[in-house]
């Protein structure tokens, strides 16, 4: 089943009553089902406000892509953001050569700071020997 059918099929489940659209409520209840996560009606407006295509205060399938896409970039951040906590165990806001090669310690692989030097080089874009949040991304991604 490709990615359309599935989100068809979401889509089709939370749109209580078949009118081809998800009202606030509906989607309350579709991201506490999903996540168990307890929005606010303010919280919810505020989504459907933002989402809302057409401003009929409803969300159509196109704008309920946008949410769930837009929920699943932001998990992926939030990993990514969870995966450099581990390279940056100083908490400097990058990953050093010595960083790297403390990590990957870790993991069983042994480099020499040179070895993290050049590894940390190919993702470099500012050129300060180091790897930023933003260049880390760009690297995962």
């Amino acid at each position: 089943m490709d990615k359309v059918s599935q989100y068809e099929r979401v889509f089709k489940r939370f749109d209580e009553n078949g009118d081809g659209k998800i009202s606030p409520d509906e989607l309350r209840q579709c991201v506490e089902a999903i996540g168990d996560e307890k929005l606010s009606a303010k919280d919810v407006e505020a989504a459907v406000t933002t989402l809302d295509s057409d401003g009929d205060g409803l969300l159509g399938f196109d704008d309920f892509v946008k949410f769930v896409e837009g929920v699943k970039e932001e998990d992926k951040v939030n990993d990514l953001k969870e995966a450099f906590k581990l390279y940056d165990m100083d908490g400097s806001g990058c990953i050093t050569p010595r960083s790297l090669k403390r990590m990957l310690s870790k993991l069983g692989d042994s480099r020499s700071i040179d070895d993290c030097q050049l590894m940390i080089s190919k993702f470099d874009l500012d050129g300060d020997g180091k790897i930023s949040f933003d260049e880390f991304k760009v690297m995962m991604l």
